[in-house]
């Protein structure tokens, strides 16, 4: 897996330097120094070749994460940016440090929108947010105060019941997130994932004490590959299982292509959910996907400035073609 890294790194060294020389040639100009790049593709090629390396130099003690890793890189492909409301997202910094971000979005005839401010200080990260169901929903995350360690402290005013401690912990062959609810009666949640970068086995529980029962309890297994991410989980008390896949064609181009089937015991349904995604420049990504219903999803997103996005995404069901298809916009502004 390591000389397959290596051969990546490789590849998009070669990629670099070729932009340069082309720009180079246009120009009749002499080489490109680069402490003097300023340009924004050039910087988002620069940032994919030193995350090859990073991702090369890591392979051996990044661990298998905590559970909700498991099959992420297939959900986010398949349903991540997919929408059909119209959202808008800004983001300003205040000269203490403070990122403010104001969203928006439309749903229907429905106008929801949050105000969300995060401080950093250190090693400890505190996010209030406020919205417009009168909410406000405040998160403390004290991260490594050992080594390996994350707590994180929520609640939401004026739902008592909201108040929750967690603990992460990651370990090179573990990780291991619990929950508390700060109640008098609380529900307990444990979830733990055991094995390397290679194969990993997880399990998520939750048990509630006011009526003694168990309300959640899932297991999940994880097959990686430099290339290729393979998973398998049991959802639902045990009535649903999904599998899922995921693999990288091109990770210069982020070609990549997915998919995600699910069977439902009880209900004797199936789902089955096929997607890719490719980036036709270093700024500009387009993803798809069907599924057996029917419902195709295409979305173009494009990184006009650094840090600022715009996504158009659509929606048509190919078995009732004279429908409208859906269209969902966002913009996210950031300085």
């Amino acid at each position: 897996m390591a000389l397959l890294r290596l051969k990546t790194v490789l590849q998009a060294t070669t990629v670099i330097c070729g932009v340069g020389d082309w720009v180079n040639k246009a120009n009749n100009s002499p080489p490109i120094q680069f402490n003097r790049l300023n340009n924004h593709k050039t910087d988002r090629l620069l940032s994919l070749f030193f995350s090859q390396i990073s991702s090369t130099t890591t392979l051996m003690g990044k661990g298998p994460g905590l559970y909700p890793d498991i099959g992420k890189k297939a959900r986010d492909l398949l349903y991540k940016d997919y929408q059909s409301d119209h959202k808008f997202t800004l983001t300003t910094y205040t000269a203490n440090g403070v990122a403010i971000t104001a969203s928006g979005a439309k749903k229907g005839e429905l106008i929801l929108a949050d105000v969300n401010t995060k401080l950093i200080n250190k090693n400890i990260t505190t996010d209030v947010k406020v919205d417009t169901n009168s909410k406000l929903c405040t998160t403390i995350t004290i991260d490594e105060p050992a080594p390996g360690l994350k707590t994180i402290f929520s609640f939401v005013v004026p739902d008592q019941r909201s108040g929750k401690v967690e603990l992460q912990y990651l370990h090179e062959y573990a990780g291991i997130s619990t929950s508390i609810g700060l109640t008098a009666s609380p529900i307990v949640n444990f979830s733990g994932v055991a094995g390397n970068n290679t194969v990993a086995l997880g399990t998520d529980v939750s048990f509630d004490t006011a009526s003694g029962n168990f309300t959640k309890y899932n297991a999940a297994l994880s097959f990686s590959t430099s290339d290729l991410i393979a998973s398998l989980t049991l959802n639902d008390k045990a009535d649903s299982v999904t599998a899922s896949y995921y693999h990288t064609v091109s990770p210069l181009t982020n070609t990549a292509v997915g998919a995600e089937l699910s069977h439902g015991f009880s209900s004797n349904e199936n789902s089955l959910t096929i997607g890719t995604q490719h980036s036709l420049d270093p700024l500009t990504t387009v993803k798809a996907r069907v599924n057996n219903s029917g419902i195709a999803s295409a979305l173009l997103q494009h990184e006009w400035r650094p840090k600022s996005l715009f996504t158009i995404s659509g929606e048509v069901d190919t078995r009732a073609i004279e429908k409208s298809a859906k269209v969902g916009l966002a913009l996210a502004l950031k300085p």
